[in-house]
């Protein structure tokens, strides 16, 4: 069973969440929070598997409350998804690079946000579908002078490609064709190399090729 925690600050948001999550088998709902505080406090105390998390909040917003949460060794399975009205908001970026496993528009269709829960539970980023590359080009555009990502030297010729190719936003069944290996096979190297780098997920490891300089700006064709 998926536990998932609700933070949003509009009761009408959580309630329809609420039932379309709680009507599945295999996802509850462990609980509810209206704002970026008692959000933290509610994953202290059930350890969700996931949250979903807006990033406008009263008293502590959910930006801050990701930091909080991402930056909890004792909360390392806790996954966050952000939740947003736009696409293209300005805090996304920043969200991605404090720790999000993803991010999500609030009227995205019921079968992504269910499809998201699941995902993000098995390790992979998840996005709003149409914002991963843009996302990325925004990244890179903001990346600074390459550094060095500790654990880098340790992984395997296959794996940096693998890493390269999450960098600009490939999935696993893309890298498998593009390595010519299988779809299992592309998810072991690229697992592999999360936990060489310690990466929480996907999405942690897009920053790290952009911040180690494996992936450059203009590679995203």
């Amino acid at each position: 069973m998926i536990r998932v925690l609700l933070a949003d600050d509009q009761l009408l948001v959580r309630a329809g969440f609420r039932a379309l999550l709680d009507a599945q088998r295999d996802i509850e709902v462990a609980g509810e929070a209206a704002d970026g505080e008692e959000a933290v406090r509610l994953v202290r105390e059930l350890s969700p598997d996931v949250v979903l998390m807006d990033i406008r909040m009263p008293r502590l917003d959910g930006l801050a409350a990701t930091r909080r949460i991402t930056g909890d060794e004792r909360l390392n399975g806790v996954k966050v998804v952000m939740l947003t009205t736009f696409e293209l908001d300005e805090y996304v970026f920043e969200a991605i690079r404090s720790g999000a496993s993803g991010f999500l528009v609030k009227d995205t269709e019921p079968e992504e946000l269910l499809r998201a829960v699941r995902a993000v539970v098995e390790g992979d980023a998840l996005l709003s579908p149409g914002v991963t590359r843009r996302l990325i080009a925004e990244f890179a555009a903001r990346s600074k002078a390459p550094t060095d990502a500790a654990g880098l030297g340790e992984l395997t010729e296959r794996e940096r490609e693998g890493m390269a190719l999450v960098g600009i936003g490939l999935s696993n069944d893309e890298i498998a064709r593009r390595l010519v290996v299988s779809p299992l096979t592309a998810k072991t190297h690229v697992s592999r190399t999360m936990v060489k780098l310690g990466a929480r997920d996907r999405a942690q490891l897009v920053v790290l090729a952009y911040e180690s300089g494996l992936v450059r700006p203009g590679w995203l064709g």
